[in-house]
């Protein structure tokens, strides 16, 4: 293996979850259909897979098994920003003040931290 060129997440709604992340890193999306979706940012793909049935995880329970981390300039506006684009912001936060959990209209758990 050379390189890893992207992360693949599952979702019951690929189009819709990849809107959200495009607007909250201001990536494009570079590729969508019904069941596929991708936007890109640098050297790796974030893509988001549709999948029958699919289960939303819970946090800060079992049932999902990655998540992705993003620094920003000011982590209480990135916060109240991506509250205010359909994010979730959930009561158990272990980061002590150095990162903040959020859950995205999905359900799936991602960090950002001030870097």
């Amino acid at each position: 293996m050379n390189d890893m060129i992207s992360i693949v997440i599952n979702s019951g709604d690929p189009v819709a979850l990849a809107a959200f992340y495009s607007k909250a890193t201001g990536w494009p999306v570079t590729s969508d259909d019904a069941d596929f979706a991708t936007l890109k940012g640098g050297a790796m793909a974030v893509s988001f897979q549709r999948v029958a049935g699919y289960q939303v995880p819970v946090w800060p329970g079992p049932g999902h098994h990655v998540h992705l981390d993003f620094a920003v300039a000011d982590l209480d506006a990135a916060v109240k920003d991506l509250v205010a684009l359909g994010a979730g912001l959930p009561e158990e936060q272990p980061g002590g003040g150095d990162w903040t959990v959020l859950t995205d209209p999905e359900g799936h758990p991602f960090c950002v931290m001030a870097g």
